[in-house]
């Protein structure tokens, strides 16, 4: 049997490495939490004076210093003056150079979230007409490369040791105080101790680099050291390991004086652990709620309570379960795990379960918002996996609990038959005793005899003491091939196993999770980019923009035709016409015609029938907008002498 034990935990480590390296691949470069939702001038837009500054918007606070905006002329040469400072809510702004070229320019940005993800990103807009440029408008990578996989590994194995000390000590406390003198199960949640001191210290250092320059050399950089412990994350970090200091006294006093006292002393020392444990344990998960998802969008003061409760119902179950295993596996065979331990844990684990259900369920509104955001977001995709995980986990458990009745009901049967096989032994001893007696006394004759021969004596006492070991040995290697080949226990360990092995990949979709940008920002960012890019007016020289959609139902009849009205004021105005494919190309029409209506004073429709000036392109000039108001903007469209269609939209002129 323990052959076939040590080949299990084996496939289990295998599984938790694998489990790492999924977890690495699919982390990447960390996705961005919060989104860029506007900026000013616009993406791509054209503007005919340098703008006095750049400003972007994004969906949550970020924090910023002198390099996170950046401004590039067209040969790559920073324009920006002065520091990026805020310009109300969530907008960000810095002042550009007097005296700006025609040309493109490209607005680069890098930033911390407010849940302590890096953000990065680039734009372009241009001054006259645009230009080629030296700069790559693409989207900047951060929380990439070597330290990107370092700090994605920092925070699997953090979580991996919160569950394994906190659940492992839990388990101890209460479902099986007699584990508190087995070594392996001190070695288990040790081990936890040691692997989450070293990951927040291992995430601490490669924090700086990872949300700025991404590379190695700058990991033992003091002076990004400094700075990160300014932030909320860095503060966060320092308050976990000063945790981490009080959990080791806990640690030490449960395997050290908590198994060596009485039961009335132990009492009273249980109550203390427990209080003292439950306290370091929720400071522990407050500092993941306090710097992560939890502490930024809606109901903040409900969901930091809530992620704390999720942390320590995750670690209650899985944690001990891990003990679980341990102990099924690798305890002495005179210190087996009880059945009515193993019954104790699973109610713990039910009751784990249901708060799981309960935070879990209040989590995924919070962070999806929506239920198209289960199949539209990566987090909602990433969300169903792990609840379909969660379910396969419970399936398990109940076949474990159904192992955990069927071995306390042999365990009480074997107690019973262990009660009979006593008192006959008790009988047994009596008689022997007295025969021992009557050959005590013959031997007193012999002592002198025996004085003779003490030097000889001495070495067949050490011999004596060799052969008591040894069959100590073979005695407890005896217990062991007995407890293991108990069917119950046997099939409690598999079905155990099983858990684990479930409990680990679900634990690494979880930590790809949280690094994984929320399904309500995401909808929330592409509704405000949309609505940005269907209707605006450009600041700087007040061209409005309409882009709407159309659909003729003939041939080539699906595209998007794109409306700038300059200045869109009273009085004259130039209109410009594009008309593209739904893939972004020129799309040449054999008719296009505007119309503006005012409703409100009924006026209209004043035709406009823009010239052709290239392929998907019309324009007209000296257009006239008698008065401001909310106009209708409607364009006809002709894709062959029989398609037709006309679309509209409204917006705000003069």
């Amino acid at each position: 049997m323990t052959q076939t034990i040590a080949p299990r935990m084996r496939t289990l480590v295998l599984l938790f490495l694998a489990a790492a390296c999924a977890l690495l691949a699919a982390a990447g470069p960390a996705s961005a939490h919060a989104a860029l939702t506007g900026s000013d001038p616009q993406q791509g837009a054209v503007v005919d004076k340098a703008p006095a500054q750049v400003s972007v918007t994004f969906s949550e606070s970020v924090s910023m210093d002198a390099d996170s905006l950046r401004v590039l002329d067209p040969k790559g040469n920073r324009v920006d003056d002065g520091e990026p400072s805020e310009a109300g809510g969530t907008t960000y702004a810095v002042k550009l150079r007097s005296g700006l070229p025609d040309g493109t320019y490209t607005v680069a940005y890098q930033v911390v979230s407010a849940d302590s993800h890096p953000v990065a990103g680039a734009f372009t807009f241009s001054i006259g007409a645009p230009s080629a440029t030296s700069v790559s408008a693409s989207d900047q990578v951060v929380g990439g490369g070597v330290v990107g996989l370092l700090y994605g590994f920092g925070r699997y194995v953090s979580y991996a040791g919160f569950i394994v000390l906190v659940g492992g000590a839990a388990f101890v406390l209460a479902c099986w105080p007699r584990g508190s003198g087995v070594r392996t199960v001190q070695r288990l949640v040790v081990s936890g101790w040691l692997a989450l001191t070293g990951a927040t210290l291992l995430l601490l250092l490669l924090r700086g680099s990872y949300t700025s320059s991404g590379k190695v050399g700058d990991i033992f950089d003091l002076e990004l050291l400094g700075q990160v412990l300014q932030t909320k994350t860095g503060a966060a970090l320092v308050s976990r390991l000063l945790l981490l200091a009080a959990a080791a006294l806990f640690v030490a006093v449960l395997f050290g004086a908590y198994d060596k006292r009485e039961d009335e002393e132990k009492r009273d020392l249980t109550f203390g652990l427990a209080v003292g444990g439950t306290v370091v344990a929720a400071g522990l998960a407050a500092s993941w709620a306090m710097s992560e998802h939890a502490s930024t969008g809606i109901q903040t003061g409900i969901a930091m309570p809530v992620d704390v409760v999720h942390l320590l119902a995750v670690a209650a179950w899985l944690g001990g379960l891990t003990a679980l295993l341990v102990a099924l596996y690798r305890a002495p065979a005179d210190q087996p795990v009880e059945a009515s331990a193993v019954h104790r844990f699973s109610r713990v684990a039910f009751g784990s379960v249901v708060a799981l259900v309960a935070t879990g369920v209040y989590q995924s509104w919070r962070q999806l918002g929506s239920w198209t955001a289960f199949t539209d977001t990566r987090y909602g995709q990433l969300l169903m996996v792990k609840l379909g995980l969660v379910v396969v986990l419970v399936g398990v458990a109940y076949v474990s609990r159904r192992w955990t009745a069927q071995l306390a009901d042999a365990v009480t049967a074997a107690a019973k038959q262990r009660s009979r096989t006593r008192e006959k032994d008790r009988a047994e001893q009596r008689e022997k005793k007295q025969q021992k007696d009557q050959k005590e006394q013959r031997e007193q004759t012999r002592a002198k005899v025996g004085a003779a021969a003490g030097a000889a004596g001495s070495g067949d006492s050490k011999r004596a003491a060799q052969l008591a070991r040894q069959r100590a040995a073979v005695e407890a290697a005896r217990q062991k091939r007995v407890r293991d080949s108990d069917p119950h226990r046997f099939g409690l360990r598999r079905s155990v196993l099983a858990e684990a092995g479930v409990a680990v990949v679900l634990l690494a979709v979880t930590t790809v999770l949280t690094q994984t940008e929320p399904g309500r920002t995401v909808e929330e960012a592409a509704a405000a980019t949309s609505s940005d890019t269907a209707s605006s007016t450009d600041t700087a020289t007040g061209t409005l923009t309409l882009d709407i959609p159309f659909d003729t139902g003939g041939e080539n009849g699906k595209g998007v035709v794109r409306i700038d009205l300059d200045p869109a004021r009273v009085g004259a105005n130039d209109v410009h016409v594009y008309a593209t494919r739904t893939d972004g190309r020129p799309l040449d029409l054999p008719e296009v015609k505007i119309a503006f209506t005012l409703e409100a004073k009924d006026l209209g429709p004043l035709p406009v029938v823009p010239d052709h000036i290239s392929t998907g392109h019309w324009s007209a000039s000296g257009v006239q907008i008698p008065m401001a108001g909310d106009w209708e903007v409607a364009a006809t469209v002709r894709s062959s002498d029989v398609d037709q269609v006309t679309v509209s939209k409204n917006a705000q002129i003069g």
